[in-house]
């Protein structure tokens, strides 16, 4: 697997040795020892599958605050996404800024999200299949969100937008903006 560094504290692109031929292709997906080898230690204890049917279709950027804070596993498995973070880790050197990476299904990349991040993502591709790992719970009395063109996040989705108006639920067109939000959460280095 490669390791790419983001500029961003704990926060990876990750790239699987994929083995293809005439028949399709073969990848190891999740390996805990290998993980652990490039200092990711989380308990990943629940898998999830969203489905997009066309382009455009945005969300984020979601997180759940402590104490059931998650650290995430992204990628794709069909089609293709803009891939977003925004760091909410109050003394962290990247505190509210932004950074992105296309997932596609053709590219194989994963993103290792820490605690703390903001996440999003636009589907650039229709039918997109977008797969997670998190390491705890889902708990709807800890999400929350900042809003996905916060002006002071400047987050650049345009050109995956491509004029577009994204298609978004109301939950999402309704999150606070990041000067409003006081975060939980404490970068540690």
């Amino acid at each position: 697997m490669q390791v790419h560094e983001t500029g961003f504290p704990g926060l990876l692109v990750l790239e699987p040795r994929v083995f293809q031929d005439e028949r399709g292709f073969f990848l190891e997906s999740y390996n805990k020892e290998s993980f652990k080898n490039i200092g990711i230690e989380c308990d990943f204890m629940q898998d999830n599958h969203a489905y997009s049917r066309d382009i455009c279709v945005l969300r984020g950027f979601h997180f759940q605050a402590p104490p059931a804070a998650q650290a995430k596993l992204v990628w794709v498995t069909r089609g293709a996404v803009l891939d977003a973070v925004v760091d909410l880790r109050k003394g962290s050197p990247t505190y509210g800024k932004w950074r992105h990476v296309v997932l596609s299904a053709a590219n194989f990349k994963r993103m290792f999200i820490p605690k703390g991040f903001g996440h999003g993502y636009v589907t650039i591709m229709p039918d997109t299949e977008f797969q997670y790992k998190v390491d705890a719970p889902y708990s709807p009395e800890y999400e929350g969100g900042i809003i996905w063109n916060d002006p002071d996040v400047a987050m650049e989705w345009d050109a995956a937008l491509q004029g577009r108006s994204p298609i978004m639920s109301e939950k999402d067109r309704r999150l606070t903006r990041l000067a409003d939000f006081d975060s939980p959460f404490i970068y540690e280095d």
